[in-house]
């Protein structure tokens, strides 16, 4: 009864969406570049999905049909999953490349959050951006062993380190054991965990799903007694079905 119930809710959210915009299924389905059939099921209760993924799906909308300009870049959100658990969505793809990252690209890119600090929600830790985060990033052993969709995943989730710093959970904390870091991490390492949503597209470019993405932020705890961002490590895209729409 729970789950029948939960199909009607999931159902009527989306016709009222769909009139509230003023469209018929198949100009929605147009809009979407999604099949009829499919939307019509969405409609009726016949299929659904995980509300987490039904909310990253008409903040899509809301975007792409419901602005003027129809674009959804320079855009980002940030939605909870089932247990509550953040997750930011990066609609704004800046680096991509056929031959791979251009880390410098990145690198340079980064430098707008030095000298910035950014609170981390859950923790109340406050994270300052020292101006040895941007080549760290780039040239760390992390970033060097990454290919294909991690690495074009790293270098777009930079683009929201905000949020994902705002929205980072899970601390752990690790003992310095290198002394080259005797100063810049003099009283240890803490790491957290953020999540994030990728779009991903059609040949023809029309949003097919988002892949969800685990990455932690790495910080040092340096001998002025603040914390730092070093880099953001072990990027990992989270198994299962897809955010489908």
């Amino acid at each position: 009864m729970i789950g029948q119930e939960r199909n009607i809710k999931q159902a009527e959210c989306l016709k009222g969406l769909r009139l509230d915009i003023g469209l018929n299924q198949r100009e929605m389905s147009e809009k979407l570049g999604i099949p009829l059939r499919t939307w019509e099921d969405w409609e009726s209760g016949r299929r659904t999905m995980p509300d987490y993924q039904l909310r990253m799906m008409l903040y899509y909308i809301r975007l792409t049909i419901t602005t003027s300009n129809g674009s959804v870049h320079g855009h980002s959100s940030v939605i909870r999953d089932e247990k509550g658990h953040p997750i930011v969505i990066i609609n704004d793809i800046r680096f991509m490349g056929r031959q791979g990252i251009n880390w410098k690209d990145v690198e340079e890119y980064l430098w707008q959050y030095v000298g910035e600090s950014f609170e981390i929600l859950e923790t109340a830790d406050i994270v300052y951006v020292g101006d040895d985060f941007p080549n760290e990033l780039k040239g760390s052993n992390d970033t060097i062993r990454l290919k294909g969709a991690q690495a074009k995943a790293k270098a777009n989730a930079t683009t929201k380190v905000p949020l994902l710093l705002k929205y980072a959970t899970n601390r752990r904390w690790q003992e310095n054991f290198k002394t080259k870091h005797g100063t810049d991490a003099k009283y240890g390492w803490y790491r957290f965990t953020s999540r994030f949503a990728l779009p991903v597209y059609s040949e023809n470019g029309s949003l097919e799903h988002y892949n969800i993405f685990r990455i932690e932020m790495l910080i040092r705890h340096a001998s002025d007694d603040k914390l730092y961002l070093y880099d953001m490590v072990n990027i990992k895209k989270e198994t299962g079905t897809p955010s489908q729409q």
